[in-house]
C-alpha cells in the first residue's frame, strides 16, 4: 500500500496573531500530532507556491524536505506529475524496511495535494481514476474542489506508467533537509482565512484511514 498523510500547511509563528489558539497548526504541532498516532513523518513534499509559511529549517534533520512549486487553480503539467512520483519512488527505494510516512501538503490540502497523490495512484499503482478520487476525498474529509483537477483525472488512464523521471536524477531533492528557491506568492483566496477551515490532515493507505479535523 501506499503511506500517504496529506494536510494543510502548517504556519511559522508569525501567522499566529491571525488565529485563535484552537486554530493553530505549526510544523510542530504536525510532528507531534503524528507521533501520537504512533507514525513517523519521513518525507514532506511542499507544492506551495511560496516559501512564506515555514522554514524548512523548522524540521527535525532526520525529516526529509523536497519543494515542488506548484502553482494554484492549474492543473498541473506534466513536469510537477513526474517530479511528484519520482520523490515518493526514491523515497520508497530508500526506506523499504522502514514505515516512515510520506507528508504532502499544498496550502489546504486539498486540490493540488489531492490530484497529484490521485495521479500517483493512477498511474503507478493502477488505480481507476473514479476510485482514487472517491478515495482521498472520504479519506480526506473533504472533495477535491476543482472541477478542472476532476477532469483532469478523469482523463488519466489507468494504465502503469514508469516513464516519468528517476528521482536520483533530480537536483530539487537535497537532505536531509534542503529546499527549492520559490516566488514569494501565493494566490490570495489561499490566505489564512481560508486555510484555518481546512482539516488538518490525514492518514492515508489502501488498508485504513484515520482523519484528525
Amino acid at each position: 500500500g501506499t503511506r500517504f498523510i496529506a494536510f494543510k500547511v502548517p504556519l511559522k509563528k508569525s501567522f499566529e496573531w491571525r488565529l485563535a489558539p484552537d486554530e493553530r497548526f505549526s510544523p510542530l504541532d504536525l510532528i507531534t500530532q503524528v507521533k501520537e498516532q504512533k507514525e513517523e513523518l519521513g518525507l514532506i513534499i511542499d507544492l506551495t507556491y511560496t516559501t512564506r509559511y515555514y522554514e524548512p529549517m523548522e524540521l527535525p534533520d532526520t525529516l526529509q524536505y523536497c519543494k515542488i512549486l506548484t502553482i494554484g487553480h492549474e492543473v498541473p503539467n506534466h513536469a510537477i506529475v513526474s517530479k511528484f512520483k519520482s520523490a515518493v519512488k526514491k523515497f520508497l527505494r530508500e526506506n523499504q524496511h522502514n514505515d516512515k510516512l510520506i507528508g504532502v501538503h499544498c496550502t489546504h490540502g486539498l486540490n493540488r495535494t489531492g490530484y497529484l497523490v490521485c495521479r500517483y495512484l493512477i498511474d503507478v499503482e493502477g488505480m481507476d481514476p473514479n476510485r482514487a478520487i472517491e478515495l482521498f476525498n472520504r479519506c480526506r474529509g473533504h472533495p477535491i474542489e476543482r472541477k478542472n483537477y476532476i477532469s483532469a483525472l478523469r482523463k488519466t488512464s489507468g494504465t502503469r506508467n514508469h516513464h516519468h523521471m528517476d528521482g536520483s536524477q533530480q537536483d530539487w531533492m537535497k537532505g536531509p533537509v534542503g529546499y527549492a528557491r520559490s516566488p514569494d506568492y501565493e494566490d490570495a483566496d489561499y490566505g489564512p482565512q481560508n486555510w484555518k477551515h481546512a482539516p488538518r490532515f490525514f492518514f492515508f493507505s489502501f488498508h485504513g484511514f484515520n482523519i484528525i479535523k
